[in-house]
């Protein structure tokens, strides 16, 4: 591989003057620098990245963990952080934990000694090893998805506990009284706040919700299908609120399995709006907000405080909606508006 030096033997010059070209920093004659430019492209000669970035300070790179990148909402959500950091000079080094925390430690070790300019983490949650490897990082961070308590940093995320809300008060307006909630692990901040907002929309209607309807997986479509296997053995509810998407896609197939007709039958609503939630059938009635938004979002926070480091820590909860589409429909075709 060549070198800065060989470059330099090439062009007749200083290997000095072969650093002033390529780094831009300091003036140089047009005859010098179309020598430097033809002996960069003689030799394929391709600059030291570390080297110019000790000079620099900085390494025009973000590194980007998540806890499941098969899982369509973290591969949306990075889609949006990296489109946003490349329009901004900025390159995306992904780093996928598997939601094991000791991964996710790790991979936050190697990120660091990369001397990475600013990070994201979407938390795997129920890790308070990641929790201590985060306190006292200098690098400027933005936590996305999954809040980390005690960490000091900027946070954008979904209003998690307002959209299952919102989603159960959708089935409860629909008529539907006998409704199950299939969330994630328990263990996880997203999971207790989406369960939070179904037990409130539940509570405000009077519905006392028995300890078998409650059920937990994790947020995959194969979670989602065990559980609603489940469910819809003996005395199946007629709708289902899923914890995610993915869940919601798993509940479909167990449905379809058991000639379970949604939505004339059962009512399934899930969470993220995923892009696969529009072509599962019957399409999948969701809440979200656009995902690509979302990671849009966190890395125009992110490159904010890289450039301005000592702003105010920034808060950004993100309002979801219902997204209507063909999986929800009345109780038995009878529409009861729920106030």
């Amino acid at each position: 591989m060549a070198t800065i030096k060989d470059v330099a033997a090439l062009a007749g010059i200083s290997y000095t003057t072969v650093s002033h070209v390529v780094n831009k920093t300091r003036p140089v004659s047009e005859e010098v620098r179309l020598k430097v430019e033809a002996a960069i492209k003689s030799l394929d000669y391709v600059p030291s990245a570390v080297a110019r970035s000790l000079k620099a300070k900085t390494t025009a790179t973000i590194g980007l963990l998540v806890p499941n990148s098969l899982n369509p909402y973290f591969a949306e959500l990075a889609r949006g952080i990296e489109d946003y950091c490349e329009r901004n000079g900025y390159c995306v080094i992904l780093c996928n934990s598997d939601d094991d925390p000791e991964k996710q430690r790790n991979y936050l070790r190697v990120l660091l000694e990369k001397r990475i300019d600013g990070l994201i983490v979407a938390s795997a949650g129920g890790d308070d090893g990641l929790v201590q490897g985060l306190t006292g990082v200098k690098t400027p961070m933005v936590i996305v998805d999954r809040g980390l308590d005690g960490v000091d940093a900027d946070l954008v995320r979904i209003d998690h506990e307002y959209g299952a809300y919102l989603a159960t008060r959708h089935l409860l307006e629909l008529g539907h009284r006998d409704i199950a909630t299939i969330g994630g692990p328990v263990g996880t901040s997203v999971a207790q706040m989406r369960l939070a907002g179904f037990r409130r929309a539940m509570d405000e209607a009077g519905v006392v919700v028995s300890p078998g309807r409650i059920l937990e997986s994790d947020f995959t479509s194969t979670g989602g299908y065990n559980a609603a296997a489940l469910l819809l053995e003996d005395s199946p509810p007629t709708a289902i609120f899923a914890g995610n998407d993915m869940i919601g896609i798993g509940v479909l197939r167990a449905a379809a399995e058991r000639n379970v007709r949604v939505p004339t039958e059962l009512s399934v609503i899930g969470f993220d709006d995923i892009q696969m939630s529009r072509y599962v059938y019957p399409a999948l009635t969701t809440v979200g907000q656009s995902i690509l938004q979302l990671g849009e979002m966190a890395a125009e926070v992110l490159l904010r405080r890289i450039a301005s480091p000592n702003l105010a820590t920034d808060q950004r909860i993100v309002t979801p909606s219902i997204v209507l589409r063909e999986s929800t429909a009345p109780l038995f075709g009878v529409f009861t508006e729920y106030r």
